[in-house]
C-alpha cells in the first residue's frame, strides 16, 4: 500500500508540477506576444503622426490657395474679388512689367516716328488691361497648382491613416488572440491538474497522502 501510495503521489506531484509549468509558459508567451503587438501599435501611431506633421504644411498651403482661388473667381463676393484684383494690379511684379512694356511701346513709336499717332495711344490703352488679365489668369493657375499639391498631400495623409488603422486593427486582433490563447492554455493546465488529482485519488484514499498533497498544492498557489 505504501509503495502504491508513493507511486501515485509521485505521479500526481509530477503531473501537477508539469501542468503548472505549461500554464506559466503559455501565459508568458501570450504576454510577450501581446507586448509585441502593443509595441507595433505604438509604432504605427508614431509613424502616422510623423507623416502627418511632414504633410501638414502642404495641406495648409493648399487649403489657403484654394480659398484664394475662390476669391478670384468671385465666390466670396464682388468686394473680395475686387480687392484681390487690385492687389494683383498694384503688385511690384506687375508694376515693373507695365513700366517695361509701356517704355517699349513708346520707344518703338519714337523710332518709327509715330509717337503721337493713334496707333500708339491705342496700344498703350490696350496694354495695361491685357497685362492685368494675363496676370490674373496666371495667379489663378498658380493657386490651382498649390491647391492641387495640397489635395495630393491630404490624400496621402488619408491613405497613410487608413493603412495605419488597418495595421492597428490587425495588431489588436493578434493581441486579443494571444491573451485569449494564454487564458485557454491556463485553463487546460488547470484541467490537467484536476485529472491528475482524480487519477490519484483512488489510490490515496484513506492514506495520509491527501493531506500532504493538499498542503503541497496550496503552497504552489493553485
Amino acid at each position: 500500500m505504501c509503495i502504491a501510495a508513493a507511486v501515485a503521489g509521485a505521479s500526481l506531484v509530477g503531473g501537477v508540477y508539469s501542468a503548472k509549468q505549461q500554464g506559466k509558459a503559455a501565459q508568458n508567451a501570450a504576454n510577450v506576444q501581446s507586448q509585441a503587438s502593443e509595441a507595433g501599435i505604438e509604432e504605427q501611431r508614431r509613424q502616422f503622426d510623423e507623416i502627418q506633421k511632414l504633410l501638414a504644411p502642404y495641406v495648409s498651403q493648399g487649403t489657403t490657395a484654394l480659398g484664394q482661388q475662390g476669391v478670384l473667381a468671385g465666390l466670396q463676393g464682388a468686394d473680395q474679388q475686387r480687392a484681390a484684383i487690385e492687389a494683383i494690379s498694384s503688385s511690384p511684379e506687375l508694376q515693373a512689367l507695365m513700366q517695361q512694356g509701356e517704355t517699349g511701346i513708346l520707344q518703338n513709336a519714337s523710332a518709327t516716328g509715330g509717337l503721337r499717332g493713334g496707333n500708339t495711344q491705342g496700344a498703350l490703352a490696350r496694354f495695361r488691361p491685357a497685362l492685368l488679365s494675363a496676370a490674373i489668369n496666371d495667379q489663378y493657375s498658380r493657386l490651382g497648382g498649390m491647391a492641387g499639391m495640397g489635395l495630393g498631400a491630404a490624400t496621402q495623409t488619408g491613405q497613410f491613416g487608413q493603412a495605419s488603422s488597418n495595421n492597428v486593427a490587425q495588431l489588436l486582433q493578434q493581441q486579443g488572440a494571444a491573451l485569449a490563447g494564454g487564458q485557454l492554455a491556463r485553463g487546460q493546465a488547470a484541467g490537467q491538474i484536476g485529472s491528475s488529482i482524480g487519477r490519484a485519488a483512488g489510490t490515496w484514499y484513506g492514506l495520509d497522502g491527501p493531506a500532504k498533497l493538499d498542503k503541497w498544492i496550496w503552497s504552489q498557489g493553485f
